[in-house]
């Protein structure tokens, strides 16, 4: 049973923050780890990467205060998991920046092809 420790993250909202530390090729590379195999050890999160274990928990640390992971206790292990709230927040970003720009080509085009 995973019992949560106290949450440092920034608030889900934060889309600069939470851009920022997926902004780098080891935190992408943390993520796709933990989502295939879910909550994990620093010292199991570090297997294969080619940098130090506090190396590896400072970047968790950035992904902690943008809302992207979070830790807890695994009996005495601490492990980390993704925090799905910021992983949302930066889907529902995209999204909306996403429709902004169809809308904006759509007025281009109706623009460009009337007889103004």
């Amino acid at each position: 049973m995973l019992r949560k420790r106290h949450r440092t993250s920034a608030s889900v909202g934060e889309p600069a923050a939470i851009f920022a530390a997926l902004g780098d090729a080891t935190r992408l590379r943390l993520i796709a780890r933990m989502s295939d195999a879910g909550p994990l050890s620093i010292a199991s999160l570090a297997d294969g990467f080619d940098i130090s274990r506090q190396a590896i928990s400072k970047h968790l640390r950035v992904m902690s205060e943008a809302g992207l992971a979070k830790c807890g206790r695994r009996g005495r292990e601490t492990v980390w998991q993704l925090e799905q709230d910021g992983l949302a927040e930066a889907r529902r970003y995209l999204q909306t920046v996403s429709k902004d720009w169809d809308d904006k080509l759509r007025r281009l085009k109706h623009f460009v092809e009337s007889d103004y």
